[in-house]
């Protein structure tokens, strides 16, 4: 018995930092994932070795000692995700002005044909912008209810699983459907006037590592690197937001944000996770949201299902009064 908590017992230690071995794999890059998870199998393992001290005392403390400080080490990843951190995007109260934007970001399952779910929350919910992944054409039919409250929008149907379609109360310009790094996935980008400031809104959804899609991180990393270093040379202010197929924590998000500089909402609130919908105990948050300084958090929120493995998101966001003044 002892051997095999012994083996379980070093697998998760080892998983700890697997992911910084300098390779792409998804095997390897995988690990990222599931922090928090681990994080309470370790815990659960530090238990259960108080149980053999008395038969194995040596072995028992060696094992306890490396799954503690593989918690703490995995705990630190995921705790400014936390209240228990300091927020860094400070919070202020809604106003009906063309201050405030409101963003809902929903990765629909291309599959999911539940489209009435989507269409209600919009309904209930009037985001100025509502941003479809995994939208293909029969997405793009039953979503055209919508076009007399959105008559601004941009569209990219595809049958792979990274089709995209944005919809705006507000019209928008210099739009682009860009492939940045494989020529089938697309991001979309607009300007967009608020308060008489241009708002640069950056919209993506690279592959993830895995065995059904690519089998490597190479293409996701350089794809959110790529949006990063432009994000960076930006004056004006700009948010950047969809399914990332990455943790917040992840060595490549932090990455992103530190070229870019933008800011993340959900540090120090919680991890608004929004896959996997069907899986409880299997979820992270991969739909992300990101702004530069010049904004403030109205409000973040997970959303009920709409029948996707993925909840949708909904961010509203207000432009600063002073958009040179930095964050708190």
């Amino acid at each position: 018995m002892t051997t095999v908590l012994s083996i379980i017992t070093l697998f998760f230690i080892v998983a700890a930092i697997l992911p910084h071995i300098p390779c792409q794999h998804w095997l390897i890059r995988v690990w990222e994932f599931p922090r928090l998870q681990q994080a309470f199998i370790l815990l659960v393992l530090t238990l259960v070795w108080t149980y053999w001290y008395i038969e194995t005392p040596l072995l028992a403390l060696c094992m306890q000692a490396g799954a503690v400080c593989a918690l703490l080490y995995q705990l630190a990843w995921v705790i400014p995700y936390t209240p228990f951190w300091r927020t860094e995007v400070n919070q202020v109260p809604a106003t009906d002005d063309d201050r405030t934007i409101s963003i809902l970001t929903s990765n629909v399952l291309m599959t999911n044909d539940n489209y009435d779910a989507l269409i209600n929350l919009t309904r209930q919910r009037k985001p100025d912008i509502l941003v479809t992944l995994e939208s293909n054409k029969d997405w793009e039919q039953a979503l055209s209810v919508l076009h007399d409250d959105y008559p601004y929008r941009l569209s990219c149907p595809l049958e792979n699983l990274y089709g995209m379609h944005l919809y705006s109360r507000r019209p928008f310009g210099n739009e682009k459907i860009r492939f940045i790094i494989e020529d089938d996935v697309p991001s979309m980008e607009i300007w967009q006037e608020m308060a008489g400031t241009q708002v640069k809104i950056h919209f993506v959804h690279p592959k993830p590592p895995s065995p059904t899609e690519n089998k490597s991180a190479g293409p996701r990393d350089k794809e959110l690197t790529r949006v990063g270093k432009e994000m960076a040379k930006l004056k004006h202010p700009a948010i950047v937001t969809g399914d990332l197929n990455d943790v917040a924590w992840s060595p490549t998000t932090r990455k992103f944000r530190k070229i870019s500089g933008m800011l993340d909402p959900r540090r120090g609130r919680g991890f608004f996770n929004t896959f996997h919908a069907d899986y409880p105990l299997l979820r992270w948050p991969l739909d992300h949201v990101f702004h530069t300084e010049h904004f403030e958090l109205v409000k973040i929120e997970r959303m009920p299902t709409v029948g996707s493995d993925h909840f949708p998101l909904l961010t509203t966001l207000r432009l600063k009064n002073n958009p040179s003044v930095e964050q708190a």
